[in-house]
């Protein structure tokens, strides 16, 4: 998306500076937030077309203000998460939040490119709509983050066996994006058929 318009949120000024001048190098209008108000006033006054989102902040840290913005239908735009202590849990948060990648620090310059490039990409105003980040989210798994892809694999492997699969975790944690991802991906004919809220005996 020639011109795009990108909001680069992290505390640290090195990175803020550095990603802002890659970024402006390509072509692209920059604008930066060192902290969660600041991001969230500019996101609100700028209409950013992507933002990179820090995950640990010190006021509002990323995750929180993702949430803020998908629970009042407030992401017109992909978000891509930014942390240099990523886990599987946060990458599953994020993605259930609405976010479309999660890159680790340190920053592969290479890497942030090509994912910026490939959330502007795929970005169309369908995707600002709700229902239609559910529907996405209920298909398969987003993100190519290195958590992400052990999920995948993960998931690609209990795939491979005719077995009945639990899934286990707190409700929103991402489990029947997981579950319609390992019945896509089996290739099984029929119905995907989800039981929850399974409580034990005893």
């Amino acid at each position: 998306m020639p011109n795009a318009h990108i909001l680069v949120v992290d505390d640290e000024p090195d990175i803020r500076e550095l990603v802002g001048e890659i970024l402006e190098d390509e072509g692209y209008t920059v604008s930066t937030a060192p902290d969660g108000e600041s991001a969230r006033a500019s996101f609100a006054n700028d209409k950013p077309d992507l933002v990179l989102l820090d995950i640990w902040m010190p006021d509002i840290d990323g995750i929180s203000l993702l949430k803020e913005w998908s629970e009042v239908d407030a992401l017109k735009c992909p978000v891509v998460m930014m942390s240099g202590h990523g886990t599987l849990e946060t990458a599953v948060e994020a993605t259930r939040l609405g976010a479309h990648d999660f890159v680790q620090k340190p920053l592969s310059l290479a890497k942030l490119l090509a994912t910026v490039k490939s959330a502007l990409d795929a970005h169309t105003p369908a995707a600002g709509d709700k229902q239609a980040r559910q529907r996405i989210s209920h298909s398969e798994p987003l993100g190519n983050s290195p958590p992400m892809q052990l999920l995948v694999q993960k998931a690609e492997q209990a795939a491979r066996h005719d077995s009945p699969v639990l899934l286990l975790g707190e409700a929103g944690s991402g489990r029947e994006t997981m579950a319609a991802f390992i019945h896509k991906t089996s290739g099984v004919d029929g119905q995907l058929v989800i039981f929850d809220h399974i409580q034990a005996s005893g």
